[in-house]
């Protein structure tokens, strides 16, 4: 089976279940389903000879005994996208099974690495090279991991399946991760596949990439327009979800918040929305042009 998975042929998504993806990759996924993280944490196991693993996940000993057991004492790389709750606290506990090394942007949220990783790094394994890209917008300390043989992208929480990525402020910021979204379009030579922490193996990687930009720009023109109706006494933020997503249960507009948060403060940088205190997730919003 090649690593990019058909709708035919997607192997279940069962927890703690090493499945193999190709003939360097395995996913074992976390038990930890919820609104935020889909079906779970998706861990890849990267190499044969020398293992890197990505995204360790929680701190949850079932997991982190299968990731260990699947290595078999050939774990040597422990590597983080980021920070965030459902990716990285797992990496201390998968250190002290396997004495691996930890890698990450840096050291945050309680992760300790061994060992920080910059744009364009490498992690060379025996049969693979993993490349470093820095892709700031979720999160400031993002970073997505290059299979540079079979061109095969580990997305952590920048792109998913299934669904698009929330952008929380401060931490996170809207111009960085469009800008990290495009970067990944003019990826040259071009993406094979993108393999998300959350859903299954993207297949069509220029598709979904092409997706998330025009969904992230047509709900900023929609922003921009309904700030623009409430006219000079303005809104703030819960205001305008409650006008913009009519369409989506009122559960998921609290997170709604954050991306229209995200995206006032987009606007309010190039000229065209200022508040009193942009920082400030209640704060008062008016459009300027």
């Amino acid at each position: 089976m090649s690593t990019a998975e058909t709708e035919a042929e997607r192997p279940d998504l069962i927890p703690d279940v090493p499945i193999a993806l190709g003939k360097l990759v395995r996913r074992i996924l976390c038990n930890n389903p919820g609104m935020m993280t889909g079906p779970g944490t998706n861990t890849y196991l990267v190499g044969i000879d020398e293992i890197a693993v990505i995204d360790p996940g929680p701190d949850d000993p079932v997991h982190l005994d299968a990731i260990a057991a699947a290595g078999s004492g050939r774990i040597k790389w422990i590597l983080c996208t980021h920070t965030h709750g459902d990716h990285s606290p797992g990496a201390a506990g998968l250190k002290e099974r396997t004495g691996a090394e930890v890698l990450a942007f840096a050291d945050r949220d309680g992760l300790v690495c061994d060992r920080h990783l910059a744009d364009g790094d490498t992690i060379e394994g025996t049969e693979f090279t993993l490349r470093v890209i820095h892709t700031p917008g979720h999160a400031a300390n993002h970073i997505c991991f290059l299979l540079e043989r079979d061109r095969l992208l580990f997305t952590g929480d920048h792109v998913m399946d299934g669904s698009t990525v929330v952008i929380t402020p401060l931490d996170g910021d809207m111009g960085d991760y469009l800008a990290s979204i495009e970067r990944l379009q003019a990826w040259r030579p071009s993406l094979k596949a993108i393999a998300p922490a959350h859903g299954h193996v993207i297949d069509d990687p220029a598709a979904k990439l092409d997706d998330y930009l025009t969904h992230r720009l047509e709900r900023e023109a929609q922003v921009l327009a309904t700030l623009q109706g409430f006219g000079a006494t303005g809104a703030d933020t819960a205001q305008l979800v409650e006008a913009i997503y009519t369409d989506v249960p009122e559960f998921l507009w609290p997170v709604a918040r954050f991306s229209v948060w995200a995206h006032l403060r987009k606007l309010d940088q190039e000229g065209t929305t200022s508040a009193v205190d942009r920082d400030d997730p209640d704060t008062r919003w008016t459009a300027t042009a």
